[in-house]
């Protein structure tokens, strides 16, 4: 009778035995998750700490999203296939680089489809939509929001980023050209501008692709990835300005390889713990045992300001950060 009592218990008993190892976690480590995952989309909603990558496989296996949460930054739950191409009808292949925001009580997904190479191909960036931070996300649009090469700039790589006025803008770019553009308020186009332009090149020197933009302290930091994705010079730059508008100055380096630690460091984003002057860089590189382009791991480490506001060097740890929660 003792024994089936503890078979019957026996899946509980590994359970608890489960968590509380992963509870004396002290840090994340790095990776934060197993597999291959690039170009992390991080972000808050309620007391979650969220991050979005992409699945980073051939472009033709690139057709799905996971997501990971956390309440503290250490320990991380997965969600499985929180958006796929069964509810894109559009997006056939190369789904990549999320950037989502919460509005209204509903959470808007975008993301990049399709690589499209020319506007005779049919892809760009999109939108999906859901009631729940881990979806299911759906198209929002039924076609891409952005479909054309405006400036000469792939539609890729977009970023959403809602000023101190609640204007929202879509920074978005690869190919070396960076766009931004004012979103509607129901995210189903773009419109002009004050001086009638719906597209506004803003490409810093150096850029390539993976732009993102936040305030601290009353200034604008604009950051992308310099460098090849599939080479050791991947990298992060930055600059710095009193508005959306700019004019941004570039300030330099803040992420780059470690031969010590990993290559093709980049394609990042940036979450600012909720009250305090506490901030993380989450971003992919590439393990030195790998030499294929999709090998790609997610990782987080600490970013701290100087005290002229300054962003310095990150340096790359396989220990990533220690808990940190929202409160």
């Amino acid at each position: 009778m003792k024994k089936n009592v503890i078979l019957l218990l026996l899946p509980a008993l590994l359970m608890q035995a489960a968590y509380a190892q992963k509870s004396k976690k002290k840090t994340s480590g790095n990776p934060i998750a197993e597999g291959w995952y690039a170009d992390p989309e991080a972000t808050i909603f309620g007391k979650q700490y969220w991050v979005y990558p992409t699945f980073s496989d051939k472009y033709n296996k690139q057709v799905h999203f996971d997501a990971f949460s956390s309440p503290d930054l250490v320990n991380w739950t997965k969600h499985d296939n929180v958006l796929d191409s069964s509810n894109v009808k559009w997006a056939k292949r190369a789904m990549w680089a999320p950037a989502i925001v919460k509005k209204g009580g509903k959470y808007y997904f975008f993301f990049g489809a399709n690589d499209i190479q020319s506007d005779k191909e049919y892809g760009g960036i999109g939108v999906a939509v859901a009631d729940k931070p881990e979806g299911p996300f759906k198209d929002y649009l039924g076609k891409p929001l952005i479909d054309k090469i405006v400036n000469g700039a792939q539609p890729i790589d977009q970023f959403v980023f809602k000023d101190k006025d609640g204007q929202y803008y879509i920074i978005y770019g690869g190919w070396g050209h960076c766009n931004i553009a004012k979103l509607k308020d129901d995210f189903t186009g773009v419109v002009p501008a004050a001086d009638g332009k719906i597209y506004k090149e803003i490409t810093p020197e150096g850029y390539v692709e993976g732009p993102i933009m936040f305030i601290r302290k009353g200034k604008y930091y604009f950051m992308w990835s310099e460098g090849g994705w599939t080479g050791p010079d991947y990298r992060v730059a930055y600059a710095v300005g009193n508005s959306i508008n700019g004019p941004f100055k570039k300030m330099g380096i803040v992420l780059k390889q470690d031969p010590a630690i990993a290559t093709g460091a980049g394609h990042h984003s940036v979450v600012q713990v909720p009250g305090k002057d506490e901030w993380y860089i989450i971003y992919h590189r590439r393990p030195l045992t790998e030499t294929d382009g999709n090998h790609r791991v997610t990782c987080i480490d600490k970013m701290i300001f100087d005290k002229n506001g300054m962003i310095m060097p990150v340096k790359m740890t396989n220990e990533g950060v220690s808990a940190s929660r929202i409160k």
